[in-house]
């Protein structure tokens, strides 16, 4: 009897990761004594010596300006949560290749050993002088939003958490299609979002940004608000410009009663007379992975436009629509960041793709629909010239 080639065999999904899901490769042939000694030694030298008379070169004789870094410590990886570093590689390695397949932009993984926000932060500025981007992964609230704040006030180079961001992105354009829909507009929209970890505080802030007045945030304790004497400076803040507007207190019950959206970013599972209580024609984004807070069997009996974070339902909310766009309209134009004006030209230009094409079963695009990476990279690319972003 011949050995397994692998201790899961046999099985689809190991089988695909056998190995490992990357490789690098070269982009120039080396197939005899003239190609090596232009790749290598001795011809490389040349290029070298110009880069340590102008660092900026570079951007013209490396791949440094097209490759972004994975930084994760594995923290809070997919609905895992703390796995580790070793662990959370696969998911890296399947970011990266995203990253290739989706943007045309390299990526490399890079787990690292260690939960302290001061070594993260050092290790990626020491990182930094090897890539054009920093993409930061699963790594859990609230020592994300410290180490995105500090790496990107440290670094001349776009710094994101696709956690955040990409989320936040592709609900806002979600929901722009889903209020076109129900004949809603942001202003006069009431929001309940349960979840204040990443992606809650980043979706609050980019619905804010985009016009949404009354929203209500909600963690294990109810709705985020200035009276609660636990919430952390990020909670507080977001309490500030969010539920203290309008007075919303209490439980989720409280928030949802009357509520035209829910988004939930936090797991667990909303009972049904509360989702009842959503105003007609609700909209209900459910986006925990594997099981929706509201599962869409139940959202339909009493929600218009439903949303998950699922493929095998329609309208899925999927960072993939987003970071390898956002990266790619970064690099063309050599950002030295991705401004919030970058993150609101994404949403828009994913919302209106589909625009002419809207139903309820269809309000944002499919990741393979051919038109996203162009659309997202030419609307980044000029809105970080708009920001004053753009080296080029």
């Amino acid at each position: 009897m011949e050995p397994e080639l692998h201790p899961h065999a046999g099985d689809p999904v190991f089988d695909l990761h056998f190995g490992g899901k990357m490789e690098t490769v070269s982009t120039v042939a080396l197939t005899g004594r003239d190609e090596l000694s232009l790749a290598y030694t001795p011809g490389v030298a040349r290029v070298c010596e110009a880069i340590a008379a102008d660092p900026g070169m570079t951007q013209h004789y490396t791949w440094v300006p097209n490759v972004v870094a994975i930084v994760s410590d594995g923290t809070a990886v997919l609905g895992l949560g703390d796995i580790g570093p070793a662990a959370a590689m696969p998911v890296m390695e399947g970011k990266a290749v995203l990253f290739k397949q989706f943007g045309g932009v390299d990526a490399v993984p890079i787990c690292l050993d260690t939960t302290d926000v001061e070594e993260i932060i050092e290790t990626v500025q020491r990182l930094a002088p090897s890539f054009g981007g920093i993409n930061l992964e699963d790594i859990s609230a609230p020592r994300c939003f410290e180490i995105e704040d500090r790496l990107k006030a440290s670094l001349d180079i776009p710094v994101f958490h696709d956690d955040q961001h990409g989320t936040a992105v592709v609900v806002l354009a979600a929901l722009t299609n889903a209020l076109r829909l129900t004949g809603r507009t942001a202003e006069g929209t009431r929001v309940v979002i349960s979840g204040a970890g990443a992606a809650g505080v980043a979706v609050a802030r980019i619905l804010l940004g985009a016009g949404v007045k009354d929203l209500a945030v909600i963690d294990r304790q109810g709705v985020l608000n200035s009276e609660r004497s636990d919430l952390t400076p990020v909670k507080a803040a977001l309490a500030a410009d969010t539920a203290d507007h309008f007075g919303r207190r209490g439980t989720l019950a409280d928030a949802m009663a009357g509520a035209d959206v829910y988004i939930g970013v936090s797991g667990g599972s909303v009972p049904e007379e509360i989702v009842a209580s959503m105003a007609p024609d609700a909209i209900i984004f459910g986006l925990a992975n594997p099981m929706p807070e509201v599962h869409p069997d139940l959202a339909h009996k009493y929600a218009r436009v439903v949303a998950t974070g699922r493929s095998d339902f329609p309208n899925q909310i999927n960072n993939v629509l987003a970071f390898p766009g956002i990266f790619r309209g970064a690099f063309d134009v050599h950002a030295t960041a991705i401004t919030e004006g970058m993150k609101l030209a994404a949403a828009t230009a994913l919302a209106d793709l589909v625009v002419d094409e809207l139903t309820e079963e269809l309000i944002i695009p499919s990741p393979f629909d051919p038109r996203v990476p162009g659309a997202v990279r030419e609307a980044v690319s000029a809105a970080a010239r708009r920001d004053g972003v753009a080296r080029r």
